[in-house]
């Protein structure tokens, strides 16, 4: 196979942590961007590997693993994804590419990325991707008209922009865990550190952190049950339903409310309403959580809806921390209050973000079912 028959895989990551929980996370995203690179490796049909990271820990070990690195010094908040693809498609003149973010499918196998590039270099107008509102990859061939697309300056949005930009045929990356699980908050490293699946660079830094896996563990015992009553809240998509309820035995109770509220503007715009939002407001957040443990035995939210709901723009920080439960180190009152009740509930609650209630049930649902994909 020649150099022109083959795919060029492109990664970003950018990481600016101002405090341990963001190094945590950073740590963990730098170790599964280790662990793919050497599965891009190992596909013959990926040619060079690109990767563009102000993090220069990262920059180091990814050059020595044989990645192209363009290393800068712009926080992700000034990062414009957009443009920096492609002056990156124009500079190196790829013609097939598969985009990663640095933490996106940290568990997806060298069989699915040489499933993705064979698919990409028989086509010629494609655009191939895991999720159409909230992109960690996607795959696609490169047209004359890229340098004048109006691509995103993130890239939740990726596909879509390509789509309509570029006129491509846009198609879904089948559900797996490979290509659905994506490291996003640390709700999906405790699940990813409690599970089987991490590879070993992650393994290895996931031994070094000190997690609670204890609410998770006892929300396992409840999903291994005899149809138990499972909350799902936040942004929750029919797969991961259909997932849960063809490999566990449980009954499901699901809320899923403002999908695509980034990709579709609509918290930057502040339009995020929550029905749910709405029934804390009336009731409270310990009438809530006390009228949740009565119709579930355990429960995974994703808080971000919340968030958005009540106009809380929250740093990383807050956010990480409530994902995590540490309740009393968190300033912001209304996210410690909602934390403490949501811990201290009856009920296992786990927190976090979209990726918790797709990818990471995802993963669940593997593990407790024995399966690998």
């Amino acid at each position: 196979m020649n150099k022109l028959e083959r795919v060029s895989a492109v990664i970003f990551e950018g990481s600016a942590p101002l405090s341990p929980v963001e190094e945590m996370m950073v740590r963990v995203r730098r170790a599964a961007l280790l662990d793919n690179l050497e599965k891009l490796k190992r596909v013959e049909e990926v040619d060079s590997i690109y990767l563009v990271t102000n993090d220069p820990l990262l920059a180091e070990q990814a050059g020595a693993s044989g990645a192209v690195v363009s290393f800068n010094l712009i926080p992700p908040g000034r990062f414009h994804l957009g443009q920096a693809l492609k002056k990156l498609v124009r500079e190196r003149n790829l013609r097939k590419v598969f985009y990663l973010s640095g933490g996106g499918c940290p568990l997806i196998s060298e069989n699915e990325i040489r499933d993705i590039a064979r698919l990409l270099l028989q086509r010629e107008q494609l655009i191939y991707t895991n999720n159409t509102q909230s992109a960690d990859m996607v795959a696609f061939t490169v047209t004359r008209d890229l340098d004048d697309a109006d691509l995103p300056a993130v890239d939740n949005s990726l596909a879509w922009a390509l789509r309509d930009h570029l006129g491509l045929e846009q198609e879904l990356m089948p559900q797996s865990l490979g290509l659905l699980f994506d490291l996003d908050t640390p709700a999906d490293i405790l699940v990813l550190g409690a599970g089987p699946f991490a590879g070993p660079h992650t393994r290895a830094v996931l031994k070094e952190l000190d997690l609670d896996y204890s609410r998770l563990e006892r929300a396992k015992e409840v999903l291994k049950g005899q149809y138990q009553e499972v909350a799902l809240i936040g942004r929750v998509g029919a797969p991961v339903m259909e997932r849960l309820n063809a490999v566990l035995k449980l009954r499901l109770r699901v809320f899923s409310e403002e999908r695509g509220m980034k990709a579709l503007g609509r918290l930057e715009s502040g339009e995020v309403i929550s029905l749910l939002g709405l029934l804390i407001e009336h009731t409270g957040m310990e009438r809530f959580f006390e009228y949740l443990a009565r119709v579930a035995q355990c429960a995974f939210i994703d808080s971000r809806v919340l968030m958005a709901h009540h106009r809380l723009w929250l740093n990383d920080r807050e956010r990480f921390l409530s994902d995590l439960g540490l309740w009393q180190e968190i300033s912001h009152p209304w996210l410690q209050r909602f934390t403490r009740a949501a811990v201290e509930c009856g009920i296992p609650v786990i927190l976090g973000g979209h990726s918790l209630v797709s990818g990471s049930l995802w993963a669940l649902s593997a593990e407790l079912a024995g399966l690998q994909a």
